[in-house]
C-alpha cells in the first residue's frame, strides 16, 4: 500500500465540546448548505427537479446563512470611496416595464430578443416577484434580478443550462475587478456555488459537453474582466438597441458568441 504520509502531514485533530457539527465556516455549519450542495453538485438532471428551482433554494438557504448587516456596512465602508457606487444607490432606479411594454421593439434589438425570449417560452419579466428594498443588499439584489437575463443577451450566454455560466462568471469576475475582495466575496456566494453544480455536473454525467462548459466559463470570465461595473448598468436604456450597440453603450467588452443549446439538450 502507497505511504501518503508526506501529504498528510501538518493535519492537526481539533477536540471541541460541542455535542454537534461545528466548523470556522458558517456555510459548513448549516446543514442545508451541506445538502444543497451534496445535492446539487453531484447530481444528475431530472425533470422531478427542474433545475431553476435548485437556484430559488439556494437564495432562501443563504438569506438566513449569510450575516446580511455586515454585508450592509460593507457596501457603506465601499460607498464611502466609491462615488459612482454611492450616486447608483442614491438614485435607487427600480425597472418597471412589463411584456407588453417589450413587444414594439425590432427583432434585431435588444428589446426585440427579450420579447421574443420571453412570450417562445411563456415566461414573465420578473425572475422573483417584485419586492420593495430595505437596504443596500436587498436593492443590489433586486436589480441582481432585474437585469440577469438581460446579461445573458449582451454577455452572449445563451438561455439554456450551459448558457448560465456565462453570466456566472461575468459577475464573479466583474465585482472582483469593481469592488473591495470582502465585499464581492460575499456578494459571489450564490454564484460560485449556483455555478459550480453546473461544472460538476458536465464532468460527472455528461462528459461529452464539458468542453462546451468550459468555454462558457472562460467567456464569461473575459467579460467580466473587461467590463465596466455591470451590477450598476441600466440595460433598460438601450432596449432599442442592437445588442452590439447595447455593449459599446454600456462598456461591456469582450463577448464571444457560441451555442451552447445543443450540448444543454444532452443534459437530461
Amino acid at each position: 500500500m502507497a505511504d501518503y504520509s508526506y501529504l498528510m502531514k501538518g493535519i492537526e485533530k481539533v477536540t471541541t465540546d460541542s455535542s454537534v457539527l461545528v466548523s470556522s465556516s458558517r456555510y459548513l455549519n448549516d446543514a442545508r448548505v451541506r445538502d444543497w450542495v451534496a445535492t446539487h453538485l453531484l447530481r444528475r438532471n431530472g425533470p422531478d427537479i427542474p433545475t431553476p428551482s435548485d437556484s430559488i433554494q439556494l437564495v432562501q438557504i443563504l438569506r438566513e446563512v449569510q450575516d446580511i448587516d455586515h454585508i450592509n456596512a460593507l457596501f457603506a465602508a465601499e460607498r464611502e470611496k466609491n462615488a459612482s457606487l454611492d450616486a447608483w444607490f442614491k438614485e435607487a432606479y427600480v425597472s418597471t416595464f412589463q411584456l407588453d411594454d417589450l413587444k414594439h421593439y425590432g427583432p434585431e434589438t435588444v428589446g426585440g430578443i427579450f420579447y421574443a425570449q420571453l412570450t417562445n417560452n411563456d415566461l414573465q419579466v420578473d425572475i422573483v416577484p417584485p419586492f420593495t428594498p430595505r437596504n443596500d443588499y436587498e436593492y443590489f439584489q433586486l436589480r441582481a434580478g432585474q437585469t440577469h437575463d438581460l446579461e445573458h443577451i449582451l454577455g452572449g450566454g445563451g438561455f439554456d443550462f450551459i448558457g448560465e455560466l456565462v453570466p456566472y462568471y461575468m459577475r464573479l469576475t466583474n465585482l472582483f475587478m469593481h469592488m473591495s475582495p470582502e465585499l464581492a466575496g460575499e456578494l459571489s456566494v450564490f454564484s460560485i456555488l449556483g455555478s459550480t453544480r453546473i461544472i460538476t455536473r458536465a464532468v460527472l454525467h455528461y462528459p461529452q459537453t464539458w468542453l462546451t462548459t468550459q468555454n462558457a466559463v472562460e467567456r464569461g470570465s473575459r467579460v467580466g474582466r473587461a467590463s465596466a461595473p455591470i451590477y450598476m448598468m441600466r440595460y433598460e436604456d438601450v432596449l432599442g438597441l442592437t445588442p452590439e450597440a447595447a455593449r459599446d453603450a454600456l462598456g461591456i467588452k469582450c463577448v464571444e458568441l457560441a451555442d451552447t443549446a445543443e450540448a444543454s439538450a444532452q443534459w437530461c
